[in-house]
């Protein structure tokens, strides 16, 4: 118990640390929060209006998409936060210090948690600009955000295991690419997943991207009777939010061993 304690107290001043550098640097969240938005604006203006979605308006049915995309990219920085670290070394100066070793990671992947919900709220607000508008009650909408915060959190460890593994920014930005945009893409996010052509439309249904984009959707209520989910014999289209807790808990269950472990082999 003693030792649980230290080891939340240790990854709190370490999530403290985090969150000060995002104050000190505000172009993080600045620039971070322009992609998604700049997204936002070019699918529901430009390729909005060549989309269709049967039965919902499709701004409604994007911003869900836009969510799990940018919390996907987002995650990112956990990555290049820890490589930072170890560039710089301040994982050495840690070291030194009667502290819990998995305090640095659960420190870093909670103060990015937080990084992930400023930017969830500045997508909720122009999201609502362009029409976008949740349908069901407020536990709903919480639940809604919830999820995708939880989503965000496992993600995170994902970057965190690459981050620990590359130790080099530069190259988590684009090792964490290869995997963020095929997922985010290769989903329904943007478009229904019906669209799609044999296989991808196969991958698209088993993405765990999608499943927590068609959950979100039902939650705040932008889904109707002839979406491509109510149509999809797949499983994780029908229990949606079911699969998304399970993916949720298979890639914490995977990636929090694996990032302790290449973390201590990464300060030897």
């Amino acid at each position: 118990m003693n030792a649980v304690l230290r080891t939340v107290g240790d990854a709190s001043v370490v999530a403290q640390r985090n969150m000060i550098k995002i104050k000190r640097v505000p172009d993080l969240l600045i620039f971070a929060s322009l992609s998604p938005i700049m997204f936002v604006l070019l699918f529901a203006y430009v390729f909005g209006s060549s989309i269709e979605v049967p039965g919902i308006d499709y701004r409604e049915f994007l911003i869900a998409g836009i969510f799990a995309q940018t919390i996907l990219f987002s995650s990112v920085i956990t990555g290049m936060g820890l490589a930072e670290d170890i560039q710089k070394g301040l994982i050495d100066r840690l070291r030194s210090l009667p502290m819990s070793r998995s305090a640095v990671l659960i420190g870093r992947t909670s103060s990015d948690l937080a990084y992930n919900l400023l930017i969830l709220m500045v997508m909720a607000v122009t999201g609502l600009i362009v029409g976008w508008r949740i349908r069901t009650g407020f536990e709903e909408a919480v639940a809604g955000f919830a999820l995708l915060l939880a989503f965000a959190y496992a993600v995170s460890w994902i970057m965190a295991t690459v981050g620990l593994a590359v130790q080099q920014p530069e190259v988590v930005n684009n090792a964490a690419g290869m995997l963020a945009f095929p997922l985010s893409f290769i989903a329904n996010t943007f478009v229904p997943s019906e669209n799609l052509p044999g296989p991808l439309r196969v991958f698209a249904e088993w993405n765990p991207v999608s499943a927590v984009t068609q959950a979100t959707r039902e939650l705040f209520g932008n889904t109707s009777p002839t979406s491509a989910a109510a149509l999809s014999d797949a499983w994780p289209m029908q229990n949606a939010l079911l699969a998304s807790l399970l993916w949720i808990a298979l890639i914490l269950a995977v990636f929090v061993p694996l990032s302790i472990r290449q973390y201590r082999k990464a300060i030897g």
